[in-house]
């Protein structure tokens, strides 16, 4: 069931709301704030890359321009944490990449009572890390079979220790997905929720009287902590990016 608002709390950003009731054969498939905003983000997305590669040119536009940094920087960092043979992942890479970088930057549009960041929601990082990490398993065992659990086997250790390193090396690999899917929504969280605390604040200090003199210091930091948020946006859609190839790495190469 969508969530109800609540005042002015700083969570009441982050509540799914229901926008179209749909029913499929008894299953709820309403459309949420969460997949309006999806289905935003895959249009401007699909738009962008449509129009910036569709009239390609030896003078490139602005738009291809972009089209192309994007692209030779994603390739750029498949190439180095995967290599050469991980170019076969390129579009996975980016499109998670650019995916989570406008949903990041989407959620930072101003747009009272509409404003939804879906990467703040761990069911939606969640999915996204649980997707890369299954291709991690089943392109390993594909390429390598059996062979592919041998990275949990450290190389060069004594075997004596193998009964230690092994377990904790499992534990590490169960965990990224973990890691990969928190790191992004607890950012996200925490980021907004702090905008939406200083934010608050500004509107406080105008309606308190002679208090009103201290609202630019609130303004100041909302202004501060906006470009760090946008920063934080885009820096968090990259790291997504490098630790989606550097898992993806393990899947290419196998043991060593």
């Amino acid at each position: 069931m969508a969530a109800e608002g609540h005042g002015h709390s700083p969570i009441e950003q982050f509540e799914i709301r229901e926008l179209v009731p749909i029913n499929l054969f008894g299953i709820d498939a309403s459309l949420t704030n969460s997949g309006a905003y999806m289905l935003i983000a895959l249009g401007l997305i699909f738009s962008f890359l449509y129009f910036s590669t569709g009239g390609r040119s030896l003078v490139p536009t602005r738009l291809q321009s972009i089209s192309e940094i994007l692209y030779e920087f994603i390739a750029s960092t498949v190439r180095e944490n995967v290599g050469a043979k991980g170019m076969q992942f390129f579009p996975l890479v980016f499109s998670l990449f650019i995916f989570v970088l406008v949903l990041n930057l989407l959620g930072m549009i101003p747009i009272p009572g509409v404003t939804f960041t879906v990467t703040s929601h761990i069911a939606v990082t969640a999915t996204l890390a649980l997707l890369v990490i299954s291709i991690v398993i089943i392109y390993g065992l594909y390429k390598h079979g059996i062979g592919f659990f041998g990275i949990f086997v450290p190389s060069g250790v004594p075997p004596a220790l193998l009964p230690l390193l092994i377990p904790i090396e499992i534990i590490s690999f169960i965990s990224r997905p973990i890691s990969l899917s928190v790191r992004l929504f607890a950012n996200m969280l925490a980021g907004h929720i702090a905008l939406k605390i200083f934010a608050g604040f500004i509107g406080l200090l105008l309606g308190g009287g002679i208090w009103a003199l201290l609202a630019p210091l609130p303004l100041a930091l909302t202004v501060a902590l906006t470009a760090l948020e946008v920063l934080v946006a885009v820096l968090q859609a990259y790291v997504f990016a490098v630790l989606t190839c550097i898992y993806l790495s393990d899947a290419v190469h196998g043991a060593h």
